[in-house]
């Protein structure tokens, strides 16, 4: 073995700590930074933003091992093993997510780095403990620790979506601050009954002891879960909760509502693991509880996101309407408890979360080049028929064919294709068009649904009203979103007659870029991609393995410890 892959060996088990320690310390030098040496912090931003990149592509492969717990790595921070220590656990779904959250964490702070990060003060702290608490979240394995880790990501997030001040944010925030703390009140109620009544948080302790609940117990158990999932659901914009959702993301700066788009996807994350693992097949009596409710309520997200594209005229809330649309889709599917459904669900998550932040990102850009450099210009202006005189009579400025036409071909500037073709890539992969990631995702939840047993193996099996509800909000809301985005495209790209050239930075255009081609990758790379999701959905619907885990992880023997004298790094 060589000196490097000895070190990777070593090294490799202390990187699950690695994606929370990183922006910790990160943004602690950058605290002792004066607000003068941006220079310094945006550097460090990014470092630390592509080396957090860097681990969780390492931590991604580690987790792609064939094998139960072979792909399942654990650490045990303060070296006692579960449930009485505090754990951190990495698989297929958390390095997933992990690898997506610094993709677009990457994106965003590049796109910030062109001008919004001077909007305010503390941008790149605020930045770097966001991240620190999204990637605790993915990676604990226990509820108040994910209590703790939810609270850091929302500490974080007000100040940002407080950043760059101004009428609008600071009123949408007061609301996002008032709804999110409600929820954290309703999280720490169920957690609290959930403790009273198991005596445990660790979240493999507590899949063990679900099917051992005492009858009389049960009613308050379904009544605990029940609290602590209207407190994920809030932040996962579930309907009717979601109604601060669009005003807040919409208000925010364009690389804030970026990384905000992952917020709901913590939400949905939270739902998955808690639901697979305490709630499974081998929870006896309270198997598959609450799925009607996940069922149902995603529908209802779903249709409520799909309209409000199609009543929205403001690309802000197009963008936070399409993340509401993708909460609804994700959770509608998750309710069903299917591993193939489950597979399609995580593959259109990824291609939809990067869609979405790259719409938030190209809306700053659009309503820029629209009110002629300025982000405060009123929204409204009169261009719906460019051509044509106040009187209804062709402009005699504008070059007319012989059909008395407005001649179109005139060269295109490269910023403006460039805008429109990234604005076409986000349309095709929210609306579910082929050949891009949504419709790949889409096809892959269809396909779950009509063929439960694979294909060619469920002969008369039939999806049943629920499984047909789905795949019509399916279709029907990719057509909606479709006519929204059209819509709002032929007004900002079509009809945008007499505009001057878009002034594009390459680090604007970088970032949406970057975002849009990882949305190729996907489509690329669909089999392998596939193949990774349906592995992953499997693991989640065999709780056993990481159970099995977290609770046989054991404590490092403390090399200086005398043979006769027990381990002082565990209990007696």
């Amino acid at each position: 073995m060589t000196t490097t892959a000895y070190l990777l060996e070593r090294l490799m088990p202390h990187l699950i700590l690695a994606p929370i320690a990183l922006p910790l310390v990160t943004a602690g030098l950058m605290l002792l930074l004066r607000e003068e040496r941006q220079r310094t912090k945006v550097a460090m931003n990014i470092a630390s933003t592509l080396l957090g990149l860097v681990v969780a592509v390492l931590l991604l492969v580690q987790a792609k091992q064939p094998g139960g717990q072979a792909s399942m790595g654990v650490y045990l921070p303060g070296n006692w093993p579960a449930p009485f220590g505090i754990v951190l656990a990495i698989d297929r779904l958390s390095a997933m997510m992990l690898v997506l959250t610094s993709t677009v964490a990457l994106a965003s702070v590049l796109f910030a780095v062109a001008r919004w990060h001077r909007a305010g003060v503390h941008f790149h702290p605020l930045f770097q403990f966001q991240l620190m608490g999204l990637a605790g979240a993915f990676l604990t394995a226990d509820l108040f620790n994910l209590f703790v880790f939810f609270e850091i990501m929302l500490a974080a997030s007000y100040g940002l979506l407080l950043h760059g001040s101004g009428r609008p944010r600071v009123s949408a925030g007061l609301h996002y601050i008032a709804i999110n703390l409600a929820a954290s009140s309703l999280f720490l109620i169920g957690v609290s009954m959930l403790y009273g009544i198991t005596g445990t948080l660790n979240m493999a302790d507590l899949a063990q002891s679900m099917a051992g609940v005492a009858p009389a117990d049960r009613g308050l158990l379904h009544t605990a879960a029940a609290i602590l999932a209207l407190a994920f659901l809030i932040k996962a914009a579930v309907w009717p909760l979601n109604f601060w959702l669009v005003p807040a993301y919409s208000a925010a700066t364009a690389p804030v509502g970026a990384l905000f788009a992952l917020m709901t996807k913590v939400g949905v994350y939270s739902v998955l693991r808690l639901w697979t693992l305490l709630f499974g097949t081998e929870a006896g009596d309270s198997a598959l509880f609450g799925s009607h409710w996940l069922v149902g309520g995603g529908m209802v997200t779903l249709v409520f996101g799909a309209v409000g594209m199609l009543a929205s005229q403001r690309l802000g809330h197009l963008a936070g309407y399409a993340a509401i649309l993708s909460s609804g889709t994700l959770l509608a599917a998750l309710g069903f408890g299917h591993s193939g459904l489950t597979a399609g669900l995580l593959y259109y998550l990824l291609g939809s979360t990067m869609a979405i932040s790259a719409l938030f990102l190209l809306s700053d850009l659009i309503d820029r080049w629209r009110n002629d450099g300025s982000n405060l210009a009123p929204y409204e202006q009169t261009d719906d028929a460019p051509f044509l005189s106040a009187d209804l009579q062709p402009t005699q400025a504008i070059n007319l064919d012989d059909k008395e036409q407005a001649l179109i071909g005139k060269v295109i500037p490269a910023a403006t294709a460039f805008l429109g073709l990234a604005f076409m890539g986000c349309t095709l992969v929210i609306a579910g068009l082929p050949p891009l990631p949504g419709f790949v995702g889409k096809f892959a939840m269809v396909h779950a649904l009509l063929n439960p047993l694979g294909l060619g193996a469920g002969q008369g099996l039939q999806p049943g009203p629920a499984g047909w509800t789905l795949i019509a909000l399916l279709v029907g809301s990719g057509l909606l979103a479709l006519l929204a985005l059209t819509r709002v495209g032929i007004r900002h790209f079509w009809a945008a007659q007499g505009r001057s050239a878009p002034q594009l930075l390459v680090l604007e255009g970088l970032p949406i870029a970057l975002l849009l081609t990882a949305c190729g990758v996907l489509v690329w790379q669909a089999g392998a991609v596939m193949r990774y999701t349906q592995a992953t959905a499997d693991a989640l619907h065999t709780p056993s393995i990481y159970v099995q885990s977290v609770m046989t992880a054991r404590p490092v023997p403390n090399p200086n410890a005398k043979p006769d004298k027990p381990d002082a790094g565990g209990p007696p």
